[in-house]
């Protein structure tokens, strides 16, 4: 299913929505850390492919929408430990859908670390993306 007819249902339009999420990551990027942005733009490049099944994708949106979420379980203005409840489900829902992320995926994601981060350690998304083949396989 299309991401635009999944977005049809109101209850995933009041919480998810592209400008929401990309703001949420431009204002706390730092605070959150790369290995948090990465993962929100593993799931977001992987709700975006045909191939990703609907269900999936309500999980991908679920995930995202908790973290646009501004007061969630543990308050994002709260320092160190305010995503950390952010990326236990960022995390959850990764591992769920570990077979529908793929390479090009994993590469939209760098190249858009890249523009955002300029210069990072690498090493850190590399820890993510073997969880992801060791779920997948």
């Amino acid at each position: 299913m299309d991401i635009n007819e999944e977005m049809k249902n109101p209850k995933y339009r009041k919480a998810y929505s592209e400008t929401k999420l990309f703001n949420k990551i431009l204002k706390f990027a730092k605070t959150a850390g790369t290995k948090a942005v990465y993962l929100v733009l593993l799931l977001f490049y992987t709700l975006q492919q045909a191939t990703t099944p609907k269900w999936a994708k309500s999980v991908i949106v679920g995930a995202l929408g908790y973290f646009i979420l501004p007061l969630d379980f543990i308050p994002d203005f709260i320092p160190i430990a305010g995503f950390s409840d952010d990326i236990t489900a960022l995390l959850s829902v990764l591992v769920a859908v570990a077979l529908y992320v793929n390479e090009d995926t994993k590469a939209k994601a760098r190249a858009r670390m890249k523009v955002w981060f300029g210069s990072y350690d690498e090493t850190k998304l590399d820890e993510i993306d073997r969880k992801i083949d060791d779920e997948s396989v």
